[in-house]
């Protein structure tokens, strides 16, 4: 049986949205192979065609799992300081409570307890990606929180235990970026080729499957800590690894450097 996708986006700065450098056209080109004309049915069913998209993102922190429901999610404008263009972006992608709620069961079906928020809109570690992915916003779009407590190992877990919606034609989308050191951000650094040595360590260990050295990334990554601060930009990787399986295709995209140390390198899974 065919399965959605699951995928991790990389979506850099909010700039993403107006820069699509080189990560935005295959993006682009990765959506329009994926999705579907229009989105035929929102309920989950089997089958392999992608009829709603559940992204994770790290710009929306909760202390317990939450799911957006809203009809008609609002487009969130979560930052400051960059081109005023972007906040008159919009991505007027529907919502599916319908399908929230089945999630949401779904979830609790595996020890998970998840609480539906019907007034929570896109925030940008959602919409910018999904501009490219599906700039027509044919298909609806749910997201879910990360939980405060979660680390990698258990980002892993949930992956894990979203899996099975993929059956039913629910594509994954865990958005973060696969390095992310703000303190670096956009100033001089002597020496940032450590953020694509870092990169390079993580696209070895997604290839060869090891689960263990992704979940054990910051005692043995080269310069981890540095790559990531804080963790919550790359749990979102580990969700949607752990959405994977072993048996099916992985596609590493190369979305190179932004901001002399900002990876913008992502990974498909079942594409």
């Amino acid at each position: 049986m065919n399965r959605a996708p699951s995928l991790f986006v990389s979506h850099g700065s909010p700039m993403f949205a107006l820069q699509p450098g080189k990560l935005g056209p295959q993006l682009r080109a990765l959506g329009e192979h994926l999705l579907p004309g229009s989105a035929s049915s929102k309920a989950l069913r089997p089958g392999g065609t992608v009829v709603a998209l559940l992204v994770l993102s790290p710009h929306w922190s909760t202390d317990q799992l939450m799911l957006t429901s809203a009809p008609r999610p609002s487009t969130i404008y979560d930052f400051y300081g960059f081109d005023p263009a972007l906040n008159r972006l919009k991505h007027p992608a529907s919502g599916d409570p319908a399908l929230a709620a089945e999630i949401a069961a779904d979830l609790a079906g595996h020890g998970l307890a998840v609480g539906l928020d019907p007034e929570r809109g896109l925030d940008h570690g959602a919409w910018v990606p999904l501009r490219y992915l599906d700039p027509q916003a044919r298909l609806p779009v749910l997201q879910l929180s990360l939980p405060r407590s979660l680390d990698a190992a258990s980002a892993l877990s949930l992956g894990q235990a979203l899996a099975g919606l993929r059956e039913r034609g629910v594509m994954i989308i865990g958005s973060g970026s696969l390095t992310h050191n703000l303190y670096e951000f956009r100033r001089p650094v002597a020496d940032p080729e450590y953020a694509q040595r870092f990169a390079e360590w993580i696209r070895d260990a997604v290839l060869r499957r090891d689960l263990d050295a992704l979940v054990n990334y910051r005692q043995r990554a080269p310069q981890a800590v540095r790559a990531h601060p804080s963790e919550e930009h790359l749990l979102p990787l580990l969700v949607a690894v752990g959405a994977s399986s072993d048996d099916e295709p992985v596609r590493w995209i190369e979305g190179g450097i932004t901001d002399q140390v900002i990876s913008m390198d992502s990974v498909g899974f079942g594409i």
